[in-house]
């Protein structure tokens, strides 16, 4: 405790009831949750198995649970709880499966597999706009925001006028019905259904109320209101809780982030009790400042306002570009002066941006100078086809009923099932109320399909049965899988297809990770259930929706990434472009008038850097073939004018005599100067 400072040591000692620990950027609150973890269990007498807590990505549940680790021996953490969200909830469906429907090899659908099952239902009910596009996306969008509000099919349906909503409301139905026949789960259900089962279930929320002595909530900004309801449901009336968060730091309201659960948390717990923790130690008190002007202009439910005490430092810098082109030059050539210049590293640098297109020309410009440089936010590991292929495999094996794992191996490699047989195959299953698989092994599928198709359909149906038996009985499977991908004639398809040597490298290399990746998941087991070849896969498969990106070791590179994938990061050097009216703010918030969240964008952006911080704008910026004049954002006009550096604005207000003047003196002084030389 003697490490932490006052506030933060006040949000240890908080045990008795609910505590809401509102943590500014950089004020040290990942030290604040896990000391109390270890405080908990030290000094209070909680056993570890009755702790819980919960954040948003692996990463950030890998770092807590280490961190505790090193605080406590380590049969004092033994039975602990550190996970997503997701993983929470992905536990409880395994331990609660007799109260959901579902059997016990349910698979995860991925958000690919939801937007094929989209579009099948779309065309098989013969919606209205099952041509367009765009029409997918809205409705895996709509379902989504559904689900996470905990509205059932049936309540979306009796709300709506608008014809494209209705349609949406039918379709959702029809895909909550499909999910339960596929024996499946969506990443969105992985919260919803054990909220809801919590809700409507008396027996099972006095279990997992007793179970849980203590919850804690990473990243509190970002729950939803499935995930508020799953809080709330898991503290009951004894609500000992801590959640960590901070309310200008919310800017995930796309995918479904309420900060309003901070109010809420307010309205449902009279008793709770706040910390704040404004003491940043990561930056200088002029980009703090700067930070703090600009989120003064949000209307707060707490106000705090963030301090140092790592001195001034240098002005914040405010600079013009004639164009985005001169733009990336300018930064690019900056970065190669600044680091040679004080012999810093590459990774000190990042330039982050509101949109990923911003990153194409500064790409190039960094690539001619021969400058390092990692762009974050690329092709996810799990994205990649050839990992989609091989997981489809081990799906299925997991699941029969995964008809979406089926409809992707069928064919990879080349089993000469035309869309024609597939079909039929869809209606035989159809029929029979079987799966894909199912119908693969029925004594009538020769009938319906053909004698050769029919063979292969059957031969294709034993191959996964027989692999399925040796996986399970086995106790080390990963020569099997290793086994079964190459019998399946894959890693031939693989070479086959590959356009280059090199291409066909990588995608091999991408397969021997996803071994190593499955090796290192049984040997960190911590018991046996989760060694099984059935944990181990649904693990991948949710690694797969929450890292959404290849976890990179730490190079030597500038950093390149948008500003909502620099969250939780932090850079000595700090470069922002485009801060301009329709980027940052982006054009669709202008419109939807939901400035505030692009504020809090503008916010994380700043406290990003830890020395210096340059925001830079074009004057105007390339739209296609053509520019378009720009305008600078409102936020730089937010910024407090005794910290930053800003030469434009500086022109702009000088007295137009007194520059000529300047001007006609320099000129007189570099030729007196000439003369002397």
């Amino acid at each position: 405790m003697s490490q932490l400072n006052p506030r933060q040591q006040e949000a240890l000692a908080h045990v008795s009831g609910p505590l809401l620990v509102l943590a500014g950027a950089g004020s040290g609150k990942t030290s604040v949750i896990t000391q109390k973890i270890a405080h908990l269990i030290q000094n209070c007498n909680t056993p570890a198995e009755r702790i819980t807590a919960m954040t948003f990505t692996n990463k950030a549940a890998r770092e807590m649970k280490e961190r505790v680790k090193k605080l406590l021996p380590s049969e004092k953490t033994r039975g602990l709880t550190v996970s997503t969200f997701h993983q929470f909830g992905l536990q409880f469906l395994r331990y609660e499966l007799i109260n959901t429907p579902l059997k016990g090899n349910f698979s995860i659908m991925d958000a690919d597999d939801s937007k094929r099952l989209l579009a099948e239902l779309m065309v098989r009910d013969n919606l209205s706009g099952a041509e367009r596009a765009d029409m997918v996306g809205k409705a895996i969008k709509m379902i989504s925001d559904w689900k996470n509000d905990l509205v059932a099919p049936e309540d979306a349906e009796r709300t709506l006028t608008d014809p494209e909503d209705v349609i949406f409301a039918h379709l959702y139905g029809l895909y909550e019905r499909n999910l339960r026949a596929y024996n499946a789960v969506d990443f969105d259900d992985l919260i919803v259904l054990p909220a809801r089962i919590l809700k409507d279930n008396e027996r099972v929320r006095e279990k997992w109320q007793n179970r849980i002595r203590y919850l804690l909530v990473d990243e509190y900004q970002d729950t939803n209101t499935a995930q508020y309801e799953l809080i709330k449901l898991l503290v009951g009336i004894r609500a000992r809780f801590t959640v960590v968060g901070d309310d200008d730091q919310s800017i995930y309201a796309w995918r479904g982030a309420k900060p309003e659960n901070m109010a809420l948390l307010k309205q449902d717990f009279p008793a709770l009790h706040v910390v704040k923790l404004e003491q940043n130690y990561r930056s200088t008190n002029r980009i703090l400042a700067s930070a703090n002007a600009v989120i003064t202009n949000n209307e707060h439910i707490f106000e705090k306002s963030l301090w140092s005490d790592k001195g001034h430092g240098e002005l914040i810098r405010v600079l013009s570009s004639p164009d985005d082109g001169v733009e990336a030059e300018r930064v690019a050539k900056e970065i190669v002066t600044h680091r040679l210049r004080h012999n810093n590293s590459w990774e000190q640098y990042a330039v982050l941006y509101r949109s990923n297109f911003q990153a194409r020309v500064l790409e190039a410009e960094l690539r001619s100078l021969q400058v390092p440089y990692k762009l974050s936010g690329g092709t996810s590991f799990f994205a990649r086809t050839e990992i989609k292929d091989v997981m489809s495999y081990l799906r299925i094996i997991l699941n029969p009923d995964d008809d979406a794992a089926f409809l992707r191996i069928i064919n990879t490699p080349k089993r000469g099932m035309g869309s024609a047989t597939l079909e039929k195959l869809g209606l035989f299953a159809q029929e029979h109320s079987l799966s894909l698989l199912s119908a693969c092994s029925h004594t009538g599928l020769k009938s319906a399909v053909g004698a050769k198709a029919g063979a292969t359909l059957a031969s294709f149906g034993e191959f996964i049965e027989h692999y399925t038996r040796e996986l399970y009985d086995n106790p080390d499977p990963m020569p099997l899988v290793r086994q079964m991908i190459m019998e399946t004639g894959y890693i031939d398809y693989i070479k086959e297809d590959s356009k280059t040597p090199q291409q066909e490298k990588n995608r091999l290399d991408n397969i021997e990770s996803l071994y190593s990746s499955i090796h290192a998941l049984i040997d960190r087991a911590e018991d046996d259930d989760e060694k099984s070849i059935e944990a181990v896969i649904r693990k991948l498969v949710l690694l797969d929706m929450l890292e959404q990106q290849q976890e990179e070791e730490n190079t030597n590179k500038v950093n390149l990434m948008t500003l909502h994938a620099a969250k939780g990061l932090e850079f000595d050097f700090v470069y922002i472009i485009g801060v301009e009216e329709d980027i940052l703010p982006h054009r669709n918030s202008i419109v939807s008038e939901t400035v505030e969240e692009e504020r809090r964008l503008m916010y994380v952006g700043i406290t990003r850097a830890r020395h210096e911080l340059t925001l830079m704008y074009a004057q105007k910026r390339r739209a296609g073939k053509e520019y378009r004049q720009t305008t600078p954002s409102r936020f730089l006009d937010e910024l407090p004018s005794d910290h930053i550096d800003y030469p434009a604005k500086r022109q702009k207000s000088a007295d137009p005599n007194k520059v000529a003047t300047d001007y006609l003196a320099n000129i007189q002084a570099m030729l007196a100067a000439k003369r002397k030389g």
